[in-house]
């Protein structure tokens, strides 16, 4: 046996504290990694182009939450059916599933760049763009979008190197862009004297060269699942698969994207450009915490995918309760430095000190119900990693629409700026009270059946 099919087949057997840990760590510190890599662009474009620069960068928020969504579109979805195709021992169809990935995201990477780069300014005004902030925006966005379908390929070949059991493969291409992104950054922005647009080319780089090593581990084909002929032709119902389960993570990020531009909209109406910036600032730092938590969902999805398939209830549900505890550790790690040292992390961006101040003001209140996101992001990609995709839906939806959206409309009216940060952690309290009420009908409804058999 391969150890590629042994691999799997632990995720069956192995315990799943240990299993947990061991796929979850190497996620967790890809996420990280991930995080981190986001964070060096805005340090360095902050500490060396300015802060109306950091402004400018946060106003491209929206389109890297709307080319994510359409990269966990494929990547998600791909890599929860090959997770469910393992468990189920269908070697051959998690073959083609690897295959319609590949064509995928090159179809929908170079689609979504041409109609990006056609409209780019006047996207970036409806995004919140200022004539002081449109032209760091500008510079950055058009070499982004250049480079797009190479950033949506390297997502979607590390979502499936995790679901084929190599979690240390998908942690080693993350944390190999983000050394090489902070290499890169300072040659770029201040050696080559590129400004903004030198953050924009050391990301793509980047990925690029991750993309070229992920392309040579799926090319071996005494592996269980690589590239070959005759897989990558789109068939209707793997399609038809991948797109519904990761209709949710994508819906997800829309509205992420949407929800983030009224956000920049209300925070220039009430405070200006430098308060886009501190929200910039703010949401990188509550971010990092955030990809830890995607780092435990992601290493808890084969898992749960697996065992799902092969109907081991009692392995699924501990792997969803560990994975919940774990969560919430994160999430109140990362209220507490909110809350107490805000401004040291606030000063690694910038120099300028009302911006300091805009921003420590702005993290304290966005992260004051931070300990109960974390289980909440874990149930969400709970029911995406065992199929239930209209739940996960719903879950993704009623933080951002349901509750965030209209928060955004009615609270500043009353409270100016401090409205629209008050908007986000009283949305989160009540997506959590959502959340609860559905997980404990879920599991009332699988104790119910495990009764009856």
């Amino acid at each position: 046996m391969s150890d590629n099919k042994q691999s799997t087949l632990e995720l069956g057997t192995k315990p799943v504290g240990r299993l947990l840990m061991q796929y979850a760590m190497p996620a967790i510190i890809a996420m990280t990694a991930s995080s981190l890599y986001n964070m060096v662009d805005s340090i360095f474009i902050g500490q060396g182009v300015g802060p109306m620069a950091i402004s400018g960068l946060a106003l491209t928020f929206p389109f890297m939450n709307l080319s994510a969504a359409f990269g966990a579109a494929v990547g998600v979805g791909a890599s929860t059916c090959i997770s469910v195709k393992l468990g189920q021992r269908d070697y051959s169809t998690a073959q083609n599933i690897l295959g319609n990935t590949i064509t995928l995201n090159l179809i929908i990477g170079v689609l979504f760049s041409i109609v990006s780069l056609l409209f780019l300014d006047p996207i970036l005004y409806f995004f919140g763009a200022s004539d002081q902030t449109i032209p760091y925006a500008r510079d950055y966005m058009v070499i982004i979008l250049l480079g797009n379908v190479f950033s949506h390929m390297y997502f979607g070949m590390n979502a499936v190197l995790r679901a084929a059991g190599k979690p240390r493969h998908a942690m080693y291409a993350t944390m190999f862009t983000v050394i090489m992104n902070t290499m890169l950054d300072p040659l770029f922005i201040y050696t080559l004297g590129l400004g903004i647009s030198g953050a924009a080319y050391a990301t793509i780089l980047s990925q690029m060269i991750a993309l070229t090593w992920q392309i040579w581990l799926f090319a071996d084909r005494s592996q269980l699942l690589h590239l070959c002929k005759g897989t990558y032709k789109l068939r209707k119902a793997i399609v038809r698969n991948i797109i519904g389960i990761g209709m949710s993570p994508f819906l997800m990020n829309v509205c992420a994207c949407i929800v983030v531009i009224f956000i920049n909209k209300g925070l220039l109406q009430y405070g200006g450009d430098l308060t886009v910036g501190a929200y910039g600032i703010a949401n990188r730092i509550a971010f990092v915490f955030v990809m830890v938590v995607m780092g435990i969902n992601q290493g808890m999805q084969p898992i749960a995918g697996y065992n799902y398939g092969a109907r081991n209830t009692a392995r699924l549900m501990k792997t969803l309760k560990l994975s919940m505890l774990a969560a919430t550790v994160v999430t109140t790690s990362g209220f507490l430095v909110a809350e107490f040292i805000p401004e040291l992390c606030a000063r690694m961006f910038t120099p300028d000190e009302q911006l300091i101040g805009l921003a420590a003001h702005g993290l304290r209140i966005i992260m004051a119900t931070f300990p109960i996101v974390g289980y909440q992001m874990v149930v969400t990609n709970f029911f995406v990693s065992i199929g239930m995709a209209k739940t996960s839906i719903f879950l993704s939806m009623s933080r951002q629409m349901l509750f965030l959206f209209p928060l955004l409309l009615l609270l500043p009216l009353e409270f100016g700026v401090n409205g629209v940060w008050m908007s986000m952690p009283i949305s989160d309290t009540l997506s959590a009270l959502v959340t609860l009420w559905l997980m404990v009908r879920y599991m009332n409804k699988m104790k119910n059946e495990n009764q009856t058999l």
